[in-house]
């Protein structure tokens, strides 16, 4: 077994083990003390890596473009490929943001019968679009915990998500999608040879640990169940900065909520950090007119300029008796 597949897999199950032995022995460290420590962990790294992305400096115009760039006015350019502007940058960052527009267009490679063939990684895209939508829609969810009195419009999420009314509690989608989108993309890194050569601990731990969180959740809300009420309690104390920690949730629950605080506490520092980075990334959001518009590298230091005509006049004299060539004799 591949060792970054082997050290991810030992990770997230000594974690789940933590969280569900903790939780009965210490439930005040479980249940508070590690998941304001997370959200700190959280919001800060979040800050920090964004904030070092502002002030990092962009020294070349590095736009990632396809298709014809804009030129004369009777040539058709790619608009959106190879933005000129502003709008189209915008447009393009939109399609890239909520449809992954590249990820769709993304194509892989492999040899039939001597020759290179391309097709279209439509599953990769698919998935990939159910993952982080139904990620969102989780997340969203789940806010009936912290609040009260409830939004109409988490409402409105939750009866889309459990609009599949079998069984009582009612199917939510969003749950099960989550998991299986994240069992296809660990799947995939294990099945092809060529994304497995590439993936590291980086890239198997996360997609674990998420696949983990929607199975313990799963299992919460139709296995094993665990009263809501009492959690609902201990979250709204923990939302409110008055913790209490009810007796009775049960271990399933700590595990489960021992690896969301791992979660937030590992995003500002993995690859997850992409869902803030795509906003500050050169290749999307620049767009393509050095043609036009002349872009100034920010670490240039600020020189003085001289112009040949002041160097002649400075050095003039000394040019004539050297016998060089002056413009003028004067």
């Amino acid at each position: 077994m591949n060792q970054h597949l082997l050290y991810s897999l030992a990770a997230v199950l000594v974690l789940g083990l933590i969280g569900y032995a903790g939780g009965s022995g210490m439930p005040y460290l479980f249940g508070v003390i590690i998941p304001y420590a997370a959200m700190v962990l959280f919001f800060a790294g979040f800050a920090m890596r964004m904030l070092g992305w502002v002030k990092s400096p962009v020294p070349f115009r590095i736009p990632t473009t396809c298709g014809q760039q804009q030129s004369f006015s009777w040539i058709q350019h790619s608009k959106y490929d190879n933005p000129s502007n502003k709008r189209d940058v915008l447009v393009r960052m939109l399609l890239e943001i909520f449809l992954f527009r590249s990820l769709f267009r993304n194509t892989k490679n492999e040899i039939r019968e001597g020759k290179v063939v391309y097709n279209l990684e439509i599953w990769l895209w698919l998935f990939g679009l159910i993952f982080h939508y139904s990620f969102l829609v989780v997340l969203v969810r789940h806010l009936r915990f912290f609040l009260e009195p409830i939004p109409a419009l988490l409402k409105v999420v939750e009866m889309l998500d459990g609009i599949l009314q079998i069984g009582l509690p009612g199917i939510m989608l969003s749950g099960f999608m989550l998991l299986g989108a994240a069992l296809f993309l660990f799947a995939r890194r294990i099945l092809i040879p060529q994304v497995r050569y590439i993936s590291l601990t980086a890239d198997y731990f996360p997609v674990l640990l998420i696949a983990s969180i929607a199975g313990t959740g799963i299992l919460m809300r139709y296995v094993a169940k665990v009263d809501i009420f009492t959690v609902k309690q201990m979250t709204m104390s923990l939302a409110t900065f008055s913790p209490v920690v009810p007796e009775g949730i049960g271990g399933l629950f700590y595990a489960h909520f021992f690896l969301v605080c791992v979660l937030f506490a590992y995003f500002p520092f993995s690859k997850l950090m992409h869902s803030g980075g795509i906003f500050l990334s050169p290749t999307r959001n620049m767009a393509n007119n050095s043609r036009a518009v002349r872009h100034i590298n920010p670490w240039n230091p600020k020189l003085k300029f001289v112009t040949y005509a002041d160097y002649e006049d400075e050095f003039r004299e000394k040019m004539i008796e050297a016998g060089l060539p002056v413009e003028k004799k004067e």
